[in-house]
């Protein structure tokens, strides 16, 4: 005996296997990551999509600021300071120290797409690291 195909009472027919995603085509591992973008033998994933590596344009620019300031030592000795010494502990407030900060802006294009990395930096041994990074993204895009 044959149930029709709509008839609720015949035996459940099986469910159709779940159709799996597109699994992506292997690209290696990641050889450097600058900030958000992770380069891989092949590709250049970011964010908003992944950009092939050959062919690739790198561009670095720093954004730097340094700034001088007194630093918070020197603004608690002379407050803690003040009363024993009559006031001349104020004179510590004149210390300063130079700060270094600022970002730097990671451009990489590819064809028309184009991704920007702002990273960050508190030292000018960052900014030469990740100019040495990017030259060596530009070497394997040359490839």
């Amino acid at each position: 005996m044959t149930f029709p195909p709509g008839d609720p009472w015949g035996a459940p027919a099986p469910s159709p296997e779940p159709e799996s995603p597109a699994l992506p085509a292997p690209t290696g591992p990641v050889i450097v990551e600058i900030a958000e973008i992770h380069v891989t033998s092949t590709l250049v994933r970011t964010p908003v999509g992944d950009l092939p590596l050959a062919g690739s344009r790198w561009h670095v620019t720093d954004h730097w600021l340094s700034q001088r300031r007194t630093p918070m030592w020197a603004k608690v000795a002379a407050f803690v300071a003040i009363c024993p010494t009559g006031g001349l502990s104020l004179l510590l407030l004149l210390v300063k120290e130079t700060v270094p900060k600022g970002t730097v802006h990671v451009t990489v294009t590819s064809g028309a797409h184009q991704y920007v990395a702002r990273v960050p930096v508190g030292r000018e041994g960052d900014v030469a690291s990740i100019n040495q990074q990017v030259n060596y993204v530009r070497s394997l895009a040359a490839i």
